[in-house]
């Protein structure tokens, strides 16, 4: 079990303390408080301090204002590593450093205590509690922050020139500006205020033993604010790297751009963006080494092997770029790199029933790219064919994502010429498994035959990837609600009788005759001469200029089709065990 040291303390206890060694690690994210928290702040601390405007109401001895809790582990250096709490305390230590800056030049007794109590929070101190104005208490090293030398200065000499325009600078500024106007306003209470913040704002320091044990805290207690993520932690260790090399200003740019670059390409559900591009490129790392398991080790356990080993070199920083750039063009259809046929099996992927096929594209890609960072367009093709009719047909045969790992993972190994030869399917099996199952429209395989089978036709123009799409059924469910024409009433949910439309296609409920749906398929204009476009799905648009009615021999007869089509394209990539 983990040790804690979990000791609530004043901000003075604290920071006062000879072991106060704070350090604001690389891998944490810029100093991001502006004018509205140190408001708030404010606010709070003097409301807390003077209750209903009253200095006298205050009890030095019971009143207590907590201010959240500060998560640290002590490094290697023996420094406090900040992982949770670097906003609260960074801006306390330009608040205590704004009352210095006022307080240090009063000689009553009063403000003379007053100032000695800072120096201690800020500097570090000989055993005669004297300040060394050249150590102090809190060091920053965030890699991303170009800012941080404002914070340090401004601690050291409490002076700032105009431009410096940093948020350390704005932020100290307006507390500066804040202490005038509460001298200028309660004179008789100035020696107050720093003392009961010193000495009664609370905090809850927890010293974690280790890095991990102090993230798993922080994402516990965290509820509210942004919590580090793996791609924080691999950050740091790029920044160690190219700072080594004197680079660190180029990597800065690049890690920003990539950043901006991987939040408009993914949308994960856990994680940030940055750690989703981390996966996908794990999974090319990991079919490399030839591992074939199913079982994925945690994102920041796989990169920290051998002491970040794969994030100390150019190649690693410079293929993850590589790799969310190929990302972006597929998501923004490029036509310059992709082909339409390769766009169009893009397409049907993006409706895979889960996200697996996006790390063996990732694979695949960084294993076959030329030096400009292309495909072979015909075995690009060929590939996507392939893992389209796998994942498609074991979806049916073996439901779950976790199913399909197996394959997946073992065939990731063999990066240049995937086959798929211990994962065959038999056709009858095959078969039977697509005549018995449910494509209901709750499971993500019934769009994604759908949509497989919308592109079968070689007349589909290419959909952009925001359409939105929905099951549609050609014989209405009110028809057979009200008619009960159908002998067999399962054939209503069948593929036969489903096809993607655009949910900007709002078929009236009531309209539940095939002939009263043909004018929303193919547009029409309304009573007010307005243009409603009909549906890009060419299926639709042939159905609608040849077909009068749609009934249940039709739907039997289309279903058949669709499953006939779909064992032939598993032949078609040698997917199929036949004798």
């Amino acid at each position: 079990m983990s040790k804690l040291n979990i000791d609530q303390k004043s901000v003075r206890a604290l920071f006062s303390e000879k072991k106060a060694d704070f350090l604001i690690p690389d891998y944490q994210r810029p100093y991001a408080w502006g004018e509205k928290e140190c408001q708030t702040l404010w606010d709070d601390l003097f409301l807390f301090a003077f209750p209903d405007n009253d200095c006298d109401k205050f009890n030095s001895d019971s009143d207590e204002y907590f201010l959240g809790p500060i998560v640290t582990f002590k490094n290697d250096d023996g420094k406090m590593e900040i992982i949770d709490g670097q906003q609260r305390l960074t801006t306390l230590m330009l608040l205590l450093r704004a009352f210095y800056e006022k307080y240090g030049s009063m000689k009553n007794d009063k403000a003379v205590k007053t100032s000695k109590f800072i120096e201690q929070c800020i500097w570090k101190t000989d055993e005669f509690g004297d300040p060394d104005k050249s150590a102090l208490k809190i060091d920053s090293e965030v890699a991303t922050d170009k800012e941080k030398d404002e914070f340090l200065n401004i601690l050291k000499t409490g002076t700032l020139s105009d431009c410096e325009k940093s948020s350390y600078a704005n932020n100290y500024r307006f507390f500066q500006q804040k202490i005038v106007d509460f001298l200028n306003t309660y004179p008789d209470w100035f020696s107050f205020f720093p003392i009961r913040i010193m000495n009664n704002c609370i905090l809850l320091p927890i010293e974690a033993e280790s890095q991990d044990t102090a993230l798993r805290i922080f994402s516990t207690l965290n509820d509210r604010g942004k919590p580090l993520s793996d791609a924080d932690i691999f950050k740091a260790q790029f920044y160690k790297y190219y700072s080594a090399k004197g680079e660190r200003e180029v990597f800065i740019q690049k890690w920003k751009d990539l950043e901006v670059l991987c939040d408009s390409i993914f949308h994960p559900i856990t994680g940030t963006p940055m750690d989703e591009l981390f996966t996908r490129y794990m999974y090319y790392e990991r079919a490399k080494q030839g591992i074939k398991s199913s079982t994925t080790e945690a994102l920041r356990k796989f990169y920290e092997r051998n002491a970040y080993s794969l994030l100390k070199n150019d190649q690693t920083f410079e293929n993850l770029i590589n790799l969310a750039d190929f990302w972006n063009d597929v998501q923004n259809q490029n036509v310059e790199r992709f082909s339409d046929r390769i766009l169009r099996r893009l397409f049907v992927l993006n409706y895979a029933p889960n996200g697996m096929w996006t790390y063996f594209v990732s694979v695949y890609y960084m294993a076959n790219r030329d030096s400009d960072g292309l495909l072979n367009d015909d075995r690009f093709y060929s590939f996507l064919n392939k893992i389209t009719a796998f994942i498609w047909a074991y979806a049916v045969t073996n439901p779950g994502v976790n199913a399909l790992r197996t394959p997946i993972f073992a065939e990731m190994t063999n990066i240049v010429t995937v086959r798929f030869s211990d994962y065959l399917f038999d056709t009858q099996k095959l078969q039977n498994a697509f005549d018995n199952y449910t494509f209901s429209n709750n499971r993500a395989i019934t769009k994604a035959m759908l949509t497989w089978w919308a592109f079968q036709n070689s007349s589909q123009e290419l959909l952009s990837l925001e359409s939105v799409l929905e099951i549609e059924h050609i014989y209405a469910r009110n028809r057979q609600e009200k008619e009960h024409s159908l002998s067999n009433p399962r054939n209503v949910e069948s593929l036969g009788n489903k096809v993607l439309l655009e949910k900007r296609i709002n078929i009236r409920a009531s309209d539940y005759r095939f002939s009263d749906k043909v004018k929303y398929y193919t547009g029409f204009e309304n009573n007010r001469k307005q243009k409603k476009e009909g549906t890009k799905i060419k299926e639709l648009t042939d159905l609608a200029a040849k077909a009068t009615d749609f009934t249940e021999s039709d739907i039997v007869a289309r279903n058949a089709k669709i499953i006939l089509s779909f064992v032939t394209f598993m032949r078609n990539n040698d997917l199929l065990c036949e004798d």
